[in-house]
């Protein structure tokens, strides 16, 4: 039998569902149109609310650099002239991703969020290198460090990153492009911290190399999150199976739930985004089963056991279409034998 699939889905609102139902699942997520537009507007607005912030603080960090003759205060405010453009990107990829699918995306745009994160953990890593180096630097040749201008402007800055940072932590802390956001925050905030720590201890002291000794252990606190998030958007973009799903408990469980079937094989599970997950499978089923009545049912049963949002089902009566070593790699249930012969 070839494919069965009924795909009427409202892309949309990206998450449509072949049996009708909207599904609230374990993640905390509300999958039906109405909640995932709510999120992708409270996502948009504060991460808007975060680039306007930090843009802002960028140029009054710069201005006092220029005026208290800081090259430190210059160089952070050229960091976060990348912070900024970061949010701004994760601001852009949220209006993107609000367009629908076409004929040449027929998945919409949702993904452009991923890339972004990507692109914004590999960022990360620059600008960590980058602060590592210059500390280097000024190890080698110090640098007298304003510590009065350097601290004032940093108690402002630590103050400016946290609104900021309480803003993002009140979004979707699972979507990849609002973490990419709070991990910039997040080394602006510490850089802050650092910086006030560093100018105390100047003024006290006058110990100069405690600015790039804190400063590279900024950037390493940096780089581990930046690796995580690198890490979890490379695999999304690399069609990896979603991390709350085991492909191998699939077959096995259709098979043990959903009367009719008798054999799963190829099963491909991967993401659009971490909130929305897709399978595709091959199903055979037992003679005189009706196909009208067991695909629902398995895409019922994927969406509520394993919170699988879309789901493509090939119906198989005989040996599979496709012929290769993959077709029967989950054990087949045995034959129900009726009473008469029990």
């Amino acid at each position: 039998m070839g494919h069965d699939h009924p795909h009427d889905h409202d892309h949309e609102d990206g998450h449509g569902h072949e049996d009708g139902h909207a599904h609230n699942h374990a993640h905390g997520h509300s999958h039906g149109a109405g909640g995932h537009d709510h999120l992708a507007g409270v996502n948009e607005r504060r991460i808007a609310i975060a680039a306007v912030a930090t843009g802002l603080f960028m140029v009054v960090e710069f201005f006092g650099g220029v005026i208290a003759g800081s090259l430190a205060l210059i160089a952070d405010a050229a960091h976060m002239l990348t912070d900024f453009a970061a949010l701004g990107l994760g601001w852009f990829a949220f209006r993107l991703a609000r367009r629908p699918q076409d004929l040449k995306r027929t998945f919409g745009y949702e993904r452009f969020e991923v890339v972004v994160a990507f692109v914004n953990g590999l960022a990360l890593f620059v600008i960590a290198i980058f602060i590592v180096v210059e500390a280097w630097r000024r190890m080698m040749t110090p640098e007298e460090v304003l510590a009065g201008p350097m601290l004032a402007v940093a108690v402002l800055g630590l103050i400016v990153n946290i609104a900021v940072f309480k803003v993002l932590h009140g979004a979707e802390r699972e979507n990849l492009n609002i973490r990419g956001a709070l991990l910039h925050v997040l080394g602006d905030l510490l850089g802050s911290v650092a910086a006030i720590v560093a100018a105390l201890v100047i003024l006290a002291t006058g110990w100069m190399p405690i600015d790039p000794i804190l400063s590279v252990l900024v950037s390493l606190i940096v780089l581990v999150s930046a690796w995580r998030l690198v890490r979890d958007a490379g695999h999304v973009l690399l069609e990896g199976v979603p991390a709350h799903l085991s492909v191998d408990a699939i077959g096995p469980d259709l098979l043990r739930t959903v009367p009719g079937v008798i054999d799963v094989h190829h099963v491909h599970a991967w993401s659009i985004t971490p909130r929305r997950s897709l399978v595709t499978l091959h199903a055979r089923l037992a003679e005189g089963a009706d196909p009208a009545t067991v695909v629902p049912a398995i895409k019922l049963r994927l969406a509520e056991a394993f919170a699988i949002g879309h789901t493509t089902v090939e119906v198989e009566t005989g040996p599979c279409a496709d012929g290769d070593a993959d077709c029967f790699h989950t054990p087949q249930r045995p034959p129900v034998e009726s009473p008469e012969h029990a």
